[in-house]
């Protein structure tokens, strides 16, 4: 994920949505998230992971700053869930919020700013001065369809927070590790082995102190926690696929 003074990932601009320079524009719909393709790791808010644990794993970013990521690929520039074309290949899908969220986003216009604006990627083909789609204004005013962004983006910002909160919280208790996966493809002599990433350390996790393992489970973090363990067994659903899928992986992740 980029980080500042980068653009976030996915994003090559950021324009406040203005109702006098915007007054006209229109967002369509559209099936398809060309940006995704070859897209392999997608930031994920921990209200997210009951649901991405049943289609993907989960796993955290390395550095200083990890956040959690679905893995739609065990090596970059691979997405099995996701075709050429951009539609997704899965009738059944849970689609990360980060991803739904695209064009739009809350940003600060300035460093000092305290308040977030509502900002859009001005390069996103489904935003513009177009005859057809959904109006965002209307006499000068937000409609719906752009309240319902804001409310949106809003509560993904909340969720970000949230996420914050629980990896900051994990990383104090020192249950965050190198993670490593090694994977034994029939007919190859040497396993694939990946790493690159981070993951809890379950036995760090079970001897926990009874005050610690009172605290996350009060909190709510033990069942985001053992979401993120149950999940990181969809590795070799992953590998299988990109191996079915003509992607033969390489021993590396993210």
């Amino acid at each position: 994920m980029a980080s500042a003074p980068q653009l976030p990932l996915f994003y090559n601009g950021l324009e406040p949505l203005s109702s006098e320079t915007h007054a006209g524009y229109r967002m369509r719909s559209v099936n398809a998230a060309p940006f995704l393709v070859g897209q392999h790791a997608v930031p994920l808010t921990v209200e997210e992971f009951p649901m991405v644990q049943r289609f993907m794993p989960i796993v955290f970013a390395t550095g200083d700053e990890p956040v959690p990521l679905a893995l739609m690929g065990l090596n970059e520039g691979v997405n099995v869930f996701i075709g050429e074309d951009g539609t997704l290949t899965e009738e059944n899908f849970y689609v990360p919020a980060y991803v739904r969220r695209y064009p739009y986003m809350l940003a600060r216009l300035r460093p000092d700013a305290q308040e977030l604006s509502l900002c859009f990627d001005p390069t996103a083909p489904t935003v513009g001065a177009f005859d057809d789609g959904e109006a965002l204004f209307e006499n000068g005013q937000p409609t719906e369809f752009t309240r319902n962004i804001l409310t949106f983006a809003e509560q993904f910002e909340q969720a970000a927070q949230k996420t914050g909160q629980f990896v900051k919280e994990l990383r104090e208790m020192e249950l965050l590790m190198e993670g490593e996966v090694s994977i034994q493809q029939d007919g190859v002599e040497q396993p694939f082995v990946y790493r690159g990433f981070q993951m809890v350390n379950e036995e760090k996790l079970t001897n926990l102190r009874g005050d610690q393992l009172r605290k996350i489970t009060q909190s709510g973090m033990l069942p985001l926690i053992y979401a993120h363990l149950f999940s990181l067994a969809l590795m070799r659903d992953i590998f299988s696929r990109q191996a079915t899928q003509g992607k033969m992986p390489q021993p590396q992740l993210v």
